[in-house]
């Protein structure tokens, strides 16, 4: 079965920097397009970042644009989130998910697989 397995939350300072990593089994991983959400206590679901396929589009929120990096390894079945410049309200449980179809996607009904997300905590 398809598994989405994320990596590399935990307590930061802010101004501070994590790197998540999410791996995927059960799935031809070339051929999903990739995505981060992220829901913080009492609030919905939200959009981080995506990445086609091969890596050639990416598409961020507004509020993490130039602060965080979206990238994959289809060699290894990973998708990364590179997050510097962390502020508290950055504070989440992130989540990684699987698009079939290869795109860029940016609502969550449009994801077929998702992990069981990392919690990302900054301190301010």
């Amino acid at each position: 079965q398809v598994q989405l397995v994320e990596s590399g939350g935990g307590l930061v300072q802010a101004g501070g920097s994590l790197r998540l990593s999410c791996a995927a089994s059960g799935l031809t991983f070339r051929s999903y397009g990739m995505g981060w959400f992220r829901q913080a206590p009492g609030k919905e679901r939200e959009f981080v970042a995506t990445i086609s396929q091969y890596g050639g589009i990416t598409y961020y929120s507004d509020s993490v644009k130039g602060r965080f990096t979206i990238s994959r390894d289809n060699g290894k079945n990973t998708v990364y989130l590179q997050m510097n410049s962390l502020k508290a309200e950055d504070t989440a449980v992130y989540s990684c998910a699987a698009a079939a179809g290869g795109g860029v996607r940016r609502a969550s009904y449009e994801y077929n697989y998702w992990g069981q997300g990392t919690q990302v905590t900054v301190s301010s």
